[in-house]
């Protein structure tokens, strides 16, 4: 392995941070886009030199941009989202006047094995896929004609399809999370979709086990198990044995149950990290004290991981989109804050440092390994 490298986007531009093997010193680049919310980079499987960002502004739209040459320069592709196939139409959710919006892409996920395939994760609740690189897009539109969506609602944040995960094994089988529907699951490449949201119990909803209406915040999967799925919901840390068809509770001893981030070890299926929030209305951490914490057992045992982490008055989030995992033989984990810091560790977890500081707000984190 050569080195790592490190996507940031944030709420006022995109950075590029680079390191060898040992990952002890960092090149920061950037920003890339100054002034523009970045809500998400990410970086081809099969050509790391080509990476994909959404760029987005309130006053000027969204753009999504590419790289060639591994983030040194980009490039706006064209931006003519298709809906159903006809630029500039929309859809609706069952004839009556509630339109489907396009506010911004939220997450970017290219194909494992094509550079120029790409899918995009759209508010409001689609998903869009391209083949050639973002030069075109068309939806792929079985998903909001499913017929639970007129009782799909936005959440917080909007309703965002913010999570896809394309089955390394079946790349006919991609599943998909929305704020506030649920997680959905499709094995024909996109033509017809499943909710798969059986075992979720969601208190503010009027049915609390009703088939679509919670409020996902992420999903994760090992590649050599796609079948495993894990989940950080609203409330409660999840798992699927099943490709998502029944999900049990795996929050065991965390302090709260609540957050926005989940991930998987690289060499580890059942070793997974989630960031505890203190609630749903205090999005900072319990007593200030900024934790990690880690499964090793796939859920239910849960440790906290705090050397070289603030332990105290650290009143920053962690968002959906903010932590990554490299595949180093000692397994690199990242995840960026709402203060604008980057930590790091390349022990799995056992210890942390920052590797960039005082950033603008950091929405997403992906990383790259470079061999």
């Amino acid at each position: 392995m050569s080195g790592v490298r490190v996507l940031v986007g944030t709420r006022k531009g995109a950075f590029v941070l680079t390191s060898d093997g040992k990952r002890k010193k960092w090149d920061v680049q950037g920003p890339f886009f100054a002034g523009w919310e970045i809500y998400h980079m990410k970086g081809s499987p099969a050509n790391p030199d080509r990476i994909y960002a959404s760029q987005s502004s309130g006053w000027f739209g969204q753009v999504i941009q590419r790289s060639d040459d591994g983030g040194k320069t980009w490039n706006a592709v064209d931006n003519k989202f298709a809906y159903d196939g006809i630029p500039g139409t929309h859809m609706w959710y069952d004839g009556t006047p509630h339109p489907w919006e396009f506010k911004r892409v939220w997450h970017l996920e290219p194909s494992l094995n094509d550079p120029d395939t790409v899918y995009a994760g759209i508010e409001d609740a689609a998903l869009f896929k391209s083949t050639d690189g973002g030069a075109s897009w068309k939806e792929l539109s079985g998903l909001r004609e499913h017929g639970t969506g007129p009782r799909w609602q936005p959440g917080a944040g909007g309703m965002c399809l913010h999570t896809i995960l394309i089955d390394p094994k079946n790349p006919d089988r991609i599943f998909i999370a929305i704020s506030a529907a649920g997680a959905f699951r499709t094995d024909d490449g996109g033509k017809t979709w499943k909710p798969i949201n059986r075992g979720l119990r969601s208190e503010f909803m009027p049915d609390p086990t009703a088939e679509v209406g919670h409020c996902v915040h992420r999903i994760a999967l090992h590649p050599s198990r796609p079948g495993v799925l894990f989940m950080q919901k609203h409330w409660d840390v999840m798992r699927s044995d099943d490709a998502g068809d029944n999900w049990t509770e795996v929050s065991g001893n965390l302090p709260t149950d609540f957050g926005f981030v989940i991930d998987v070890h690289a060499h580890e299926p059942e070793t997974i990290y989630v960031v505890p929030i203190k609630s749903d209305s205090e999005h900072f951490p319990l007593d200030g004290k900024l934790q990690v914490y880690r499964s090793r057992s796939g859920g239910n045992e849960w440790e906290a991981l705090t050397n070289g982490l603030p332990q105290s008055n650290c009143y920053v989030n962690v968002l959906r989109d903010a932590m990554a995992i490299d595949s180093m033989d000692e397994c690199g984990v990242y995840f960026g804050t709402t203060g604008g810091q980057v930590y790091a560790s390349a022990n799995s977890g056992d210890t942390w440092e920052p590797i960039v500081s005082h950033l603008p707000a950091v929405v997403s984190v992906e990383v790259q390994t470079l061999r």
